[in-house]
């Protein structure tokens, strides 16, 4: 896995549980490395890269959530955010976050990589329902150099 891959996905397990216990997402993405350095397998341990890029996600996301949920919620016409699962939620913040955010991302990497999380982390339909909403979002966001 590469460190940026990592990185998302302790992000999205940070968001995702700021979801459900309401709790600073930067106090729970501690947790959730400290957790995995006390694992006595070698790879449980977390890359301080992927920590790094995790936080910068994290903190990107929750300094700028109202544009982005904004901007989810226009481009999920059949969707109100409520009705959403938490993981996808949260998958579509962090690529909403790169896309709007992070100009040193190029838009189809953030698009692969929150497929794949989806995958790996949602419901069957989940990669399905993050593509179909990243690509009307990112239709409108202009292209990164």
């Amino acid at each position: 896995m590469t460190t940026r891959r990592e990185g998302r996905e302790l992000a999205l397990q940070a968001l995702y549980s700021k979801d459900l216990v309401l709790q600073d997402a930067n106090t729970t993405l501690k947790r959730i490395t400290e957790s995995f350095s006390e694992g006595e397998e070698p790879t449980l341990s977390v890359n301080s890269k992927a920590y790094a890029f995790a936080s910068e996600l994290v903190n990107g996301v929750v300094s700028n959530l109202q544009e982005i949920d904004s901007r989810i919620a226009e481009k999920s016409k059949h969707w109100s955010m409520a009705r959403m699962a938490r993981v996808d939620l949260n998958i579509l913040r962090l690529a909403v976050f790169e896309l709007l955010f992070r100009p040193d991302i190029p838009k189809n990497v953030t698009m692969n990589e929150a497929i794949e999380v989806a995958k790996k982390f949602g419901a069957d339909d989940s990669a399905s329902f993050v593509n179909g909403i990243l690509d009307e979002i990112a239709s409108t966001v202009t292209d990164k150099e």
